[in-house]
């Protein structure tokens, strides 16, 4: 079965699912859930709260669950992108993983107090998971649907409809929360709790489109035998090619690096703020909003750079300015400075993040099918990174107490991705080069 490259139609639904999950990303992950969690799990010891046992800041209990979450991803998807490239059923396990964080998104509802912590965390803990699991099988499209010469721009665009997409629910849900007594609710809390089944419903309902237009088995594949021996094999095989890409392995351990600076800094950034800054919720969400549509014009702009430079050049820039944006969140204190260094982050947020997923397709192996044990890789490097940067971050700030301490040693991370960044031989990663 050949697949039509170029065609509008699959592209843009293919753009949907960016659409479709990133208003996960802002409201659950950036900023009303971080705050409403904030401002709930509270006991009578203030922000030191009980959790099965133990007796923790719960900035540092949310860290320490998004840590969990991208361990157990981690764990799971290589069999799993085995399976998904043996069986040619990739939207399939796409689906399952959009299924188990849209309903996780809706269950957070039932997260009312300190009472139903436990709830509130297992669900969050799920609908990361099914966020980060269904971005695998999403990425491995993207070398199936265009060709090569526009992964740096499809990718991008993908990024910027998340981005126009995320804006637009956030502002009805902000309307709801800041009127909510207009809208029919009770209270501020309820009418919070609602936007959370909005996300879900979001997320779940735009899928359709991209579930509607992506190809079910798009090489037609015909599995027989036992599929999870087979699909351990299928990674097996990826695995043992990553020896005869220097470049590649490089670049996975560059991305490990840098990623843990630029995932730690969106998902705890509101906690920043919070915490460090004393912002009220108005001026918090003002900042995000304005991060998602400077993030837009980011992953525009640098995958324009990266046409004229090659994608080393224009990572390399963004990994530098993120050094100087973990070294000014060491010493900011004042609210100018912070909405600056907000715009910074989110011009090099979406630049960073579209051109990395770019840069890896054009590294996978030219005629290759497995793009979902490929991209496996690419998706555990990257929640594993999360996994030590979240950590790490809860943990600095468990034992020194400032969060500041902890946005210092994300720039150590940055800069020794950037130093196995500048190994690649590729003279611009803008094409596949032969090993040298």
């Amino acid at each position: 079965m050949t697949i039509e490259l170029n065609n509008p139609k699959t592209v843009r639904a293919w753009y949907m699912y960016d659409w479709a999950n990133s208003v996960y990303s802002l409201v659950i992950t950036s900023s009303i859930f971080p705050i409403y969690y904030k401002a709930v799990a509270v006991s009578t010891d203030g922000d030191t709260i009980p959790f099965l046992g133990f007796t923790l800041k719960n900035s540092v209990l949310y860290s320490y669950a998004l840590s969990f979450s991208f361990l157990v991803v981690a764990a799971i998807l290589p069999l799993l992108s085995g399976v998904a490239d043996y069986t040619g059923r990739k939207k399939f396990f796409m689906k399952l993983f959009v299924s188990i964080g849209s309903l996780s998104c809706m269950g957070l509802f039932f997260f009312k107090d300190i009472n139903t912590l436990e709830w509130g965390i297992f669900c969050s803990i799920m609908a990361s998971i099914g966020f980060s699991g269904s971005l695998v099988f999403y990425n491995a499209f993207l070398p199936e649907i265009v060709t090569e010469d526009r992964y740096d721009m499809v990718s991008a665009k993908g990024f910027s409809m998340g981005y126009y997409g995320s804006v637009i629910l956030m502002v009805v849900c902000m309307t709801l929360i800041l009127n909510y007594a207009a809208f029919g609710f009770a209270s501020e809390g309820i009418a919070t709790r609602f936007t959370f089944l909005l996300v879900g419903a979001w997320w779940m309902g735009f899928s359709m489109i991209t579930f509607s237009v992506l190809p079910e088995n798009p090489y037609g594949k015909n599995p027989s035998g036992k599929i999870w021996t087979k699909g351990y094999y299928e990674v097996l095989k990826v695995w043992q090619s990553l020896k005869d890409s220097p470049d590649m392995k490089k670049f996975l351990t560059s991305f490990f690096f840098y990623n843990m600076g630029v995932q730690t800094v969106m998902y705890l950034a509101t906690l920043f703020g919070t915490d460090v800054l004393n912002l009220d919720t108005g001026k918090l969400i003002g900042t995000i909003l304005l991060i998602q549509l400077v993030a837009s014009l980011g992953a525009w702009l640098f995958a324009r750079v990266s046409k004229a430079k090659g994608n080393k050049m224009a990572l390399a820039i963004m990994i530098i300015i993120w050094i100087m944006v973990c070294l000014a969140a060491y010493v900011i204190t004042s609210e100018l400075q912070f909405y600056i260094l907000a715009a910074v982050v989110g011009l090099i947020m979406g630049g960073i993040q579209s051109l990395s997923r770019a840069t890896y397709s054009k590294l996978i192996p030219e005629n290759t099918i497995d793009h979902a044990s490929y991209f496996s890789f690419y998706d555990v490097t990257y929640n594993l990174s999360i996994v030590l940067g979240t950590f790490s971050y809860g943990l600095i700030n468990h034992l020194t107490g400032s969060m500041r301490n902890s946005a210092l040693a994300l720039a150590v991370y940055f800069i020794i991705g950037l130093i196995v960044l500048s190994r690649i031989k590729a003279r611009d990663v803008s094409l596949p080069t032969p090993n040298t």
